[in-house]
């Protein structure tokens, strides 16, 4: 079973929401990508010549260039299928990583297991607030059912005779943008974030997080269900200088 390809989303002017299709460069790069299946092997690629440049993919450049988060009560369905999230899970591995420690996971919540762990949150929240009503506590509970698959990144960074902490939270951050850009090549929508169950113990020991574990996020994925307008970006002037003498 192959992956889903990307569909027809919405017009460019009604919003960057909606992710575009990256278009192949070549025969053979269309083919890999209809190959592959979300296994490791099928994404590696041979070394380039020694002392070849690397070619600019403009596809990919206007990729990167248009992925935007999407509330998660903006994206329905459909979802990744399971070769596709395979696919989106690889490539979100694929990070730098000091010393090859791998210090991060996933956590995938989709069908039933979603409602099953909004149990979990709801069960929290209602020790918390024994007065809450009806409608506030069905909130709780579908923290994880507003979008057809949530993946939470867990960083399992720990003290390393040579490699920082820091470094290590790092890389697990890397995986989470890797993953929004996945989902985003594919066709689909992504938001990452946390929410305060994220930093709940009772609700991490329930998702089966060990005690030095923790959420890096809860990337949503689905498709946009309405259009919507790109949000203002950052000047370069405004976040970039450039050391002098």
């Amino acid at each position: 079973m192959l992956p889903e390809k990307p569909r027809s989303l919405l017009p460019v002017q009604e919003a960057a929401c909606a992710p575009r299709a990256l278009k192949s460069s070549s025969a053979s790069s269309q083919s890999q990508h209809d190959a592959h299946g979300g296994r490791p092997e099928d994404l590696t690629e041979k070394p380039a010549p020694a002392g070849a440049a690397m070619p600019i993919v403009s596809d990919a450049l206007d990729l990167l260039k248009s992925r935007r988060s999407i509330k998660p009560t903006d994206l329905g369905p459909p979802g990744p299928s399971p070769p596709a999230l395979d696919t989106i899970l690889t490539i979100a591995s694929r990070v730098p990583d000091h010393g090859k420690l791998v210090p991060w996971r996933f956590i995938v919540f989709d069908g039933e297991g979603r409602l099953a762990a909004g149990e979990r949150i709801g069960a929290a929240f209602r020790a918390d607030h024994p007065d809450a009503t009806l409608e506030a506590l069905d909130v709780e509970r579908m923290r994880l059912a507003r979008a057809p698959v949530v993946v939470a990144v867990v960083s399992r960074a720990a003290p390393h005779a040579k490699i920082p902490e820091w470094e290590q939270v790092l890389s697990g951050g890397a995986a989470a943008m890797n993953l929004l850009f996945a989902a985003h090549a594919l066709g689909f929508a992504a938001s990452w974030i946390t929410e305060w169950y994220a930093y709940d113990r009772r609700v991490l020991h329930a998702f089966g997080l060990k005690p030095h574990e923790r959420i890096i996020g809860f990337v949503h994925v689905g498709t946009p269900q309405r259009g919507c307008a790109d949000r203002p970006r950052p000047r370069l002037e405004d976040i970039v200088t450039r050391f002098s003498v």
